[in-house]
C-alpha cells in the first residue's frame, strides 16, 4: 500500500490486487459502504476509483436490473480486471476531479479506501458532490489512522527497523486520512453536508502471517530496500510481532478500524 503515483500500473498488478487485496479486505467492507448509502432497486450508482470493482459489484447486487451502477477508475489494467470479474457493470476511465457525468446524475456517489492517494482530496469530494443529486448520498470509507491499527503499525515499526524511516512514509500513505474530525471537515471544505459518519473494525483475513506480510511488504518500494537476507529476516520476526493475530488453523486475521462517512450537497 504506497505511496501516491499517477503511472499505470501494470495488469498483473490489478491481478494481485483482485485475487489478494480484495478477498482479504475490501470485499469485507463493501457491503458496509453499500448501506451507508442506502442503496436499493432501481437507483444509480457510481464507484469511483474502483479499483477492480468489488464496491460497483455489491452495489449492483442491490440495484438490480431496472437500476445503473457505473465504475470509474484512472487505471487502465484496474479496469481491464474488472471488466472480467463484474461484467455487467458500466465502466469508464476518468479522473476523480474530472468526472465524465453531468450534474446531479446518480443517487449515490461510492469512494472505498482511495481517498488517501487522491492529490486533492477537497477537489474530488466537491466532484463527488457535483454528480449526486440533492438529496442523494456520498459516501467516502477511508481506514483510520495507524494508532489505531494494532498489527499494521507493528508490521510498519518492522519493516521500518530493516528497512529505514523511509519504510514508514512508504507503508503511511494508506492511514493518512485517518482522522475522523478531520476526514469530516475536508468533507465540509468541499461543500457538503455530513449526515453521518460510524467507525467500524473490520478484518483482514489473510492464509498465513507469511502472506500477509509478502501481501504488504511486496506492494510497495520497501521491498526494494531490502536485501533477500534482511527479507527474510523480517519475516521471520514477524511471526513473533504478529503472533497473537494468528488463528487456530494458521490464517492470520488482522483488525483494521476504518471510517464510513456519509455526505449530500450542501
Amino acid at each position: 500500500m504506497s505511496a501516491p503515483e499517477t503511472f499505470q500500473i501494470p495488469l498483473e498488478t490489478a491481478e494481485l490486487y483482485e485475487s489478494k487485496f480484495v478477498p482479504a479486505l475490501f470485499a469485507d467492507w463493501a457491503p458496509h459502504v453499500v448501506d451507508m448509502a442506502d442503496i436499493g432497486p432501481g437507483q444509480s450508482v457510481v464507484d469511483v476509483a474502483c479499483g477492480t470493482g468489488i464496491v460497483a459489484r455489491t452495489a449492483a447486487a442491490r440495484v438490480g436490473n431496472a437500476g445503473r451502477v457505473v465504475g470509474v477508475d484512472l487505471n487502465q489494467a484496474m479496469l481491464t480486471v474488472a471488466a472480467r470479474v463484474c461484467p455487467d457493470v458500466e465502466l469508464r476511465r476518468a479522473d476523480v476531479t474530472d468526472l465524465p457525468f453531468e450534474a446531479a446524475t446518480f443517487e449515490a456517489v461510492l469512494c472505498q479506501m482511495a481517498l488517501m492517494f487522491f492529490p486533492d482530496r477537497q477537489a474530488a469530494i466537491r466532484e463527488m458532490g457535483r454528480v449526486v443529486k440533492a438529496d442523494g448520498t456520498v459516501v467516502i470509507m477511508v481506514p483510520s489512522s495507524l494508532g489505531a491499527q494494532p498489527a499494521y503499525r507493528q508490521l510498519v515499526h518492522l519493516a521500518a527497523r530493516h528497512a529505514g524511516p523511509e519504510a514508514v512514509a512508504m507503508l503511511s500513505t494508506y492511514w493518512s486520512c485517518g482522522d475522523l474530525d478531520e476526514l469530516i471537515a475536508t468533507v465540509q471544505g468541499a461543500g457538503l453536508d455530513v449526515l453521518a459518519t460510524r467507525t467500524r473494525l473490520g478484518t483482514a483475513r489473510f492464509a498465513s502471517i507469511d502472506e500477509f506480510v509478502a501481501v504488504e511488504v511486496e506492494s510497495t518500494p520497501v521491498r526494494e530496500r531490502l536485501t533477500d537476507g534482511e527479507y527474510d529476516t523480517l519475516r521471520r520476526e514477524a511471526h513473533g510481532v504478529l503472533g497473537a493475530f494468528t488463528a487456530g488453523d494458521g490464517t492470520a486475521e488482522i483488525p483494521i478500524e476504518g471510517h464510513l462517512v456519509a455526505a449530500r450537497p450542501g
